[in-house]
């Protein structure tokens, strides 16, 4: 009984705190609570209520349910190892056994919980924040719970079972957000899909996840679904929140229509699912690009989620919002598990507040995203960052001869510092003077004058690319994982940083090298709360993926250094084995090329049973501003080449049509340049061939993250390759 009684007593506390906060007219929201889809004009305060929450009242009552689930449950959510069930599951209705680790217990939480337990922290704080007409607007935490509670309620009354999904197929928007908690919280799964993807693409993943409803942002990605519901047997209902559909549809809602549709849905309906959701069940479906054969759906679990969200970020040092609100800017891809973990999860675990980018940021608009919102911690995948340090080289370019110098003399300064002296904090002078006066104002114009982290992932970076950012007086920081580690499983951090490692493992993870070879190098075996459930249907592939003792077996090589920072070495599946029997990783020596020469834009090492090693040329070029798509013109860093050598080129077309003597002659010395460092002989690039055009992601050559896909490269340029080895036999 007193038990019972203080239950009772603490309940009653937690709701008047909730009420006061959340109520309409209370001090934490300002306005009342709606989903009125129709934006109006707004200011940027810290925080502000948006025109996503202002005209409908919610009642107290709606507002008290989710309080009820706090306290009392906590026990149940708690539950440690589950023993009765296996490591891994196919079945998207299955459960896990935890890998709980001793060095890091916490106690295993759905994300319902994650989320409650964060508005007692942060239900005053902005959560989102949105353009809308021009002005930036804001929603707290507290209005977040409630619309992704009244998005639960319209999924369940348009019919989503237990287990089966909601996809999401829109640019990252607040709607994104919303229908993703919401899915989780109705007790479904969510699933991205990449704006990119054809309409047989969004087929395979809608029939494989079982989606029942499909959220879409515009009219296109409408008409994608339309034409592929009738291979859809599970799929009831789609709702669109950017564009109105074109005309009337049956099954086909607007958002504002969705929402409405909640209200029928009694709270203690949505309570009930709620309640009886476990972590370690799937909430999350994360679809791999799938550069072989059919995409894999990766299966991560609640405790998944909410494990990594706390420790993997944590081991990155973003901060929790009691100490300094973080605040990022998203823009990547939320079908990638590096953005939805990093913008979606973390953001509620720590109540950082969340920016959402213009949908072609991409294209050009993201600097004025950053320079508005300036962020104090950022992710970009090694392509974005790439493309940064390209557009700050043209502008210099550009730029008058002192004006130049000066950049070039502060990098310079700033460079060495960092390499000699990486952990110091006491600098130089004119280490000092460089920053004051010159780089501060190119990290202000670039959004970046409060970014204290900046990280990469997803694919490996360049070493040119690093350093260019160091001489900036910009440290970016790696992280190691996979779809199938919920993300980050290695990070660096300020406290944790070696250049061209990628960190350490996070505290509560293991990792072994299998099968090393006599330099330390083996495949990456990982294992902790971070390990995905398995693969949707595919048994197979999961017992290739995870061993009988629950070690998931990354096919990524790399080597450890006597302090554990891990290195990433190459792909066990893009190891070339030449037809003489050698082991030959090609990312090294397509690093070293790109170093060698500054106008190679991707190069592709090729070999695999074949007598010597050629490799395949991309030159640097602008990207069309509109489609974002490789243009015939080549950068000012590409240019200058040209000219250093004695050429006049402009463009591609003009260095490979015309076979330019100057360009292929400095590019065959480079590349004589790179052979003279290798190891040994079979390790020499013999021929090699510049392409027509860029690699890209709608040229296929690219995966939606900018990950090589080798495959399809082999193929689409298989007359060339061939025309290499046929020339040797003659």
């Amino acid at each position: 009984m007193p038990e019972v009684l203080l239950l009772r007593a603490a309940s009653s506390i937690l709701r008047t705190v909730f009420l006061n906060r959340c109520l309409p007219g209370g001090p934490g929201c300002v306005g009342k609570l709606s989903l009125n889809l129709q934006y109006q004009q707004g200011v940027r305060p810290n925080v502000r209520s948006s025109s996503l929450t202002t005209g409908q009242t919610l009642s107290k009552e709606s507002l008290s349910h989710g309080l009820e689930l706090s306290a009392p449950k906590k026990a149940k959510d708690a539950g440690l190892d589950y023993p009765e069930e296996a490591l891994w599951t196919t079945q998207a209705d299955g459960r896990v056994r935890l890998r709980m680790d001793p060095s890091c217990p916490q106690l295993p939480y759905t994300v319902h919980r994650m989320f409650y337990e964060a508005l007692d922290k942060y239900g005053d704080l902005g959560a989102l924040g949105f353009k809308r007409q021009d002005k930036w607007e804001h929603i707290s935490y507290c209005q977040y719970y409630q619309i992704a509670r009244r998005a639960a309620k319209g999924f369940l009354k348009l019919g989503l079972e237990r287990a089966h999904s909601v996809a999401i197929l829109g640019f990252n928007s607040p709607e994104w957000f919303f229908s993703a908690v919401g899915t989780v919280f109705a007790g479904g799964i969510v699933t991205g899909i990449y704006t990119t993807s054809s309409p047989e693409a969004c087929q395979y993943i809608a029939h494989d996840c079982r989606a029942n409803v499909i959220v879409v942002d515009t009219q296109k990605q409408l008409e994608k679904i339309l034409k592929i519901w009738k291979n859809l047997p599970h799929l009831k209902a789609v709702v669109i929140y950017q564009e109105p559909p074109p005309k009337k549809m049956a099954n086909v809602y607007t958002m504002e229509e969705f929402m409405e549709l909640g209200q029928e849905v009694p709270e203690e309906v949505l309570d009930a699912i709620i309640n009886a959701q476990q972590p370690n069940q799937c909430c999350v479906l994360v679809y791999t690009s799938g550069t072989t054969g059919n995409p894999k759906g990766v299966m991560l679990s609640q405790d998944n989620i909410t494990w990594t969200a706390r420790y993997g970020s944590q081991a990155g040092d973003i901060q929790p919002a009691e100490v300094q609100q973080e605040v990022v800017v998203s823009y990547l891809p939320l079908s990638h598990i590096a953005a939805q973990i990093y913008d979606l999860w973390t953001g509620i675990q720590w109540g950082a507040q969340v920016c959402f980018a213009e949908s072609d940021a991409l294209k050009g608009s993201l600097v004025n995203t950053l320079r508005e919102v300036e962020p104090t911690s950022h992710m970009g995948v090694p392509r974005v960052w790439e493309k940064i340090m390209e557009r700050i080289q043209e502008v210099a370019a550009q730029s008058g001869f002192i004006r130049r110098k000066v950049l070039l003399w502060a990098m310079s300064v700033t460079l060495e510092q960092n390499l000699s002296c990486p952990s110091s904090n006491l600098k130089p002078f004119t280490a000092r003077l460089a920053d004051y006066l010159v780089l501060a104002k190119v990290r202000q114009v670039l959004g970046f004058a409060k970014c204290q982290k900046n990280f990469y992932g997803a694919a490996p970076m360049t070493a040119e690319t690093q350093r260019f950012f160091l001489g900036l007086n910009i440290r970016l920081y790696a992280g190691y994982g996979l779809s199938e580690t919920t993300g980050p499983h290695f990070m660096s951090s300020p406290y944790n940083y070696r250049l061209y490692s990628s960190g350490k493992v996070v505290p509560g993870c293991r990792v072994k090298l299998v099968n090393e070879d006599a330099e330390g190098v083996g495949e990456i075996c990982l294992w902790g709360r971070t390990i995905f459930m398995g693969y949707l249907n595919m048994e197979d592939k999961t017992c290739e993926a995870i061993d009988s003792e629950g070690w998931l077996h990354t096919g990524d090589t790399g080597r450890l250094d006597a302090d554990g920072f891990l290195y990433i070495t190459g792909r066990l599946k893009e190891l070339i084995i030449t037809a003489g029997g050698e082991n030959i990783p090609p990312l090294p020596i397509e690093e070293a090329v790109k170093m060698e020469l500054p106008i190679i834009s991707n190069a592709m090492l090729i070999g695999d049973q074949r007598k010597f090693l050629s490799m395949l040329l991309t030159l640097k070029c602008t990207l069309d501003q509109d489609t974002s798509e490789p243009t015939d013109n080549l950068t000012e860093q590409a240019v200058e080449f040209c000219q250093r050598v004695g050429s006049r080129a402009s463009t591609v077309s003009e260095i490979v049509g015309q076979r330019d003597e100057a360009v292929y002659q400095a590019i065959e010395e480079g590349i004589q340049r790179v052979n003279t460092n290798a190891v040994a002989r079979p390790y020499h690039i013999q021929k090699w061939a510049i392409l027509e055009r860029d690699f890209s992601i709608s040229g296929g050559e690219l995966g939606p993250t900018m990950k090589l896909k080798r495959l399809t490269v082999l193929e689409k340029y298989k007359d060339i390759i061939d025309s290499f080895y046929q020339e040797q036999k003659k």
